[in-house]
């Protein structure tokens, strides 16, 4: 029994990282119906950024969000106004092709500047937690966790309260129809962009808390975003949590259970079966951003 609740509590925890993870990744989808291969790479240099800036100063990494999240704000806007609006009219293997070459330039810049090595954030706190009879709970975990949902859920107020959110939101419904009222879609697709590449970089400062990580990690965090995403219903800020919530906990039953050879092997099968099951997802075409049939 006390395994059962070692392994659900830490599925949980895992579940709500996972949701802050792919959370950009489904505003971005959802809006600008563009599949972000490099969204794992941006991920990646969000932790990389806390851990240059934790390495060189010595602050706490949970300090450093603000700073992973505005270069990757910076960041994804320009990329977005100055190469992804040329081509984002055309098909959708354009867009995927063009974020597909700009993730391996991303992974070869890591390697320049960072070599292959693994790198790993260890603050004071790193091994105490709280305990009940058996059951551990890092703090690290419980932090990121607390911070992963507080800021999905504060991207959700943002996208439902603010004059910003509703022009996102007009403009993920019908693009023309936006524009005829006034909003500049290409400043917005710029805009929703940075935000996704922001979330990115805030998600991977909390990944760097708690994995140990190096250039080509990202992928992996892409394909679980994408599971996210289809699992939750695409731009579902509440569905990105459940989403997250499920795969964390199917992913550490499976370690336990069958093997940890397994745990990536359950994104693909969970895939699979709302693909087959519910292709919107569980909370789909509810929210802000519709699927695009």
């Amino acid at each position: 029994m006390t395994l059962f609740w070692q392994v659900l509590i830490n599925g949980i925890l895992s579940g709500g990282l996972y949701a802050c993870a792919a959370i950009g990744f489904s505003v971005i989808w959802g809006v600008m119906n563009l599949i972000n291969l490099a969204h794992g790479s941006m991920i990646i240099l969000g932790a990389y950024i806390t851990y240059m800036t934790t390495s060189t100063f010595g602050i706490d990494p949970f300090l450093t969000l603000p700073v992973s999240g505005c270069a990757l704000f910076i960041l994804g806007f320009l990329i977005q106004k100055y190469l992804i609006n040329h081509v984002i009219g055309g098909s959708i293997f354009m867009t995927l092709i063009l974020t597909f070459g700009l993730d391996l330039l991303l992974i070869n810049a890591y390697l320049l500047i960072f070599s292959a090595d693994l790198c790993a954030i260890t603050p004071w706190y790193a091994g105490l937690g709280w305990e009940w009879g058996n059951v551990k709970i890092p703090y690290t975990r419980v932090g990121a966790f607390v911070f992963a949902i507080g800021l999905t859920l504060l991207l959700s107020l943002f996208m439902n309260r603010t004059k910003l959110g509703n022009a996102i939101r007009a403009t993920s419904f019908d693009k023309d129809a936006a524009s005829l009222a006034g909003v500049d879609v290409f400043k917005v697709y710029a805009i929703t962009f940075g935000i996704g590449a922001g979330m990115a970089g805030m998600a991977g400062t909390l990944m760097s808390v708690i994995y140990s990580f190096s250039p080509v990690t990202g992928e992996i965090f892409t394909m679980k975003a994408f599971v996210i995403v289809v699992l939750g219903g695409l731009g579902s800020m509440p569905g990105a949590i459940v989403g997250g919530i499920i795969l964390g906990l199917a992913e550490n039953f499976a370690s336990v259970l069958l093997s940890p050879g397994y745990k990536d092997a359950v994104s693909f099968f969970l895939l699979v079966i709302i693909l087959v099951l519910r292709p919107r997802g569980i909370l789909g075409k509810r929210f802000y951003a519709e699927v695009r049939d």
